[in-house]
């Protein structure tokens, strides 16, 4: 039986494709919950996943520290993302492609150039993408432990594009996240909301 779902275009504009990682190419959304809540009531902290979902493409310190602002803790950034951090790699097999998403960069790979802007370290990327069998396909890594403001500030999206050698303008971003989709629409890159295309 043939795929019913919609297949995400490129504009014919587009010179540079710019993807989000967690709950874009990878369905690594889940997961990335599971871990938040093993590091937090490990140290103490309150597992809210409004509030985590909420807060997806910042970086992991980034969130720690709202964390403590908004519930009155000071839990040490550093030891509950290396508490998320453990966990999440000891369950990596539980990761899958988002389909939708992973078909655009199989279709364009060797034909545009293409990066992935995350909020997620770059071990972290690096492991989610070969996990689902997208490594070696970008041209660039964007991600926390580059020294951008993280989203949605459009600074890692706009280091992506020079990167790419493409301007901003003729660059389209794929983000399933508010803060993602905000950064892409600042960096002035055709921003597109994946989520319409995640339903199976």
């Amino acid at each position: 039986m043939a795929d019913a779902r919609p297949r995400i275009e490129v504009a014919a504009h587009v010179r540079g494709l710019v993807f989000d990682c967690d709950g874009t190419l990878v369905d690594s959304m889940p997961l990335h919950m599971e871990a938040w809540e093993h590091a937090l009531r490990r140290h103490g902290g309150t597992f809210d996943l409004e509030f985590l979902m909420a807060k997806a493409g910042m970086s992991e310190e980034g969130i720690v520290a709202l964390h403590n602002a908004h519930y009155g803790q000071d839990l040490d950034a550093g030891r509950v993302v290396a508490a998320k951090h453990a966990h999440f790699r000891r369950h990596l097999r539980a990761l899958a492609p988002i389909p939708a998403v992973a078909e655009v960069a199989h279709r364009h790979a060797g034909v545009l150039p293409m990066a992935v802007v995350s909020g997620s370290t770059r071990e972290i990327v690096l492991r989610e993408l070969e996990a689902v069998g997208l490594a070696g396909l970008f041209h660039a890594l964007v991600t926390a432990d580059d020294p951008y403001a993280p989203k949605p500030a459009p600074d890692g999206f706009l280091a992506a594009a020079r990167v790419l050698a493409v301007p901003p303008a003729l660059c389209q971003a794929f983000e399933d996240g508010e803060l993602g989709l905000r950064a892409a629409t600042a960096a002035g890159m055709l921003a597109t909301d994946v989520r319409p295309f995640l339903a199976s």
